[in-house]
């Protein structure tokens, strides 16, 4: 299977390059199924459900979210009736939504999409560790599902590093989210599971992760607050992560970063 992942989508220019960008994504990579974090798509805080129903016709199978699920309220209904949209699955139980996702792809393969949120300078959620441990203990990778996706949204690298070494061999990817910063350590894990601590944002990356320059540079030189974080308004960079997978294992064969237009230095996977 191909699978390709892009990291948080901010604002504007996040939005843009990823909805005119994707059919070309699609036809020089023909990945089976397309996830998109959408966190941060509407303004910088959240999405609505315009901008949900704008990925998914561009192509977008799945659109995970994150600590800022709920910043939109217009979601909350939205999250209830479909189950393209994922939040953290280790939020509290009777949150709105869910954040475990079974998809069938067009070539009828089948994919657990899950995501978590990490704990460390983060809000105290439920164990991630935990959770996956049991949802893995009754989804075996090469059984019942052909690919399973794991998408930690998490401050710390090291709680995105650990889930990636304790998920090695029981799920095809691990992905981090939430920092907005592409890492440079995209990598197949020993036992099989590909891995990349954070995807990076889609967004402006003239700026201070995806915010306008100006108000985060007040608040760190003067400490004083003087209005909103805004998204920046410049042409967007598309970044992500591009994975195949092999059919009998449902194990990585193949990981790369993607990046495309804006500001950073363009990478397309070879693999196509």
């Amino acid at each position: 299977m191909k699978v390709l992942y892009l990291g948080d989508v901010v604002g504007r220019p996040g939005r843009d390059v990823v909805i005119e960008r994707l059919p070309e994504i699609r036809e020089r990579l023909a990945p089976d199924f397309i996830v998109v974090n959408g966190e941060n798509s509407a303004g910088g805080f959240g999405m609505t459900e315009k901008i949900a129903e704008e990925f998914f016709a561009a192509g977008t199978d799945c659109i995970v979210l994150g600590n800022h699920s709920f910043d939109q309220k217009e979601i909350m209904p939205v999250l209830e009736r479909d189950g393209r949209i994922l939040r953290p699955a280790n939020y509290p139980k009777d949150t709105p939504g869910k954040g475990i996702g079974a998809f069938k792809t067009r070539r009828g393969k089948t994919i657990l999409v899950i995501q978590l949120m990490g704990r460390l300078f983060m809000d105290p959620l439920d164990d991630p560790f935990a959770m996956i441990e049991q949802q893995l203990s009754g989804n075996p990778l090469g059984r019942k599902y052909d690919f399973i996706l794991v998408d930690l949204h998490a401050e710390a690298t090291s709680e995105k590093m650990a889930m990636g070494q304790f998920c090695d061999g029981r799920v095809s990817m691990v992905v981090g989210s939430h920092t907005h910063v592409p890492t440079a350590d995209t990598q197949i894990l020993p036992k099989g599971t590909a891995y990349q601590t954070d995807a990076g944002m889609c967004g402006d990356y003239d700026s201070v992760i995806g915010m306008d320059k100006e108000e985060p540079l007040r608040r760190f030189i003067r400490k004083i607050p003087a209005g909103r974080f805004t998204p920046a308004a410049g042409p967007g960079t598309a970044c992500g992560v591009f994975v195949v997978s092999d059919d009998k294992t449902g194990l990585a064969t193949y990981v790369s970063p993607l990046r495309i237009g804006g500001r950073l230095m363009e990478i397309w996977p070879s693999v196509t």
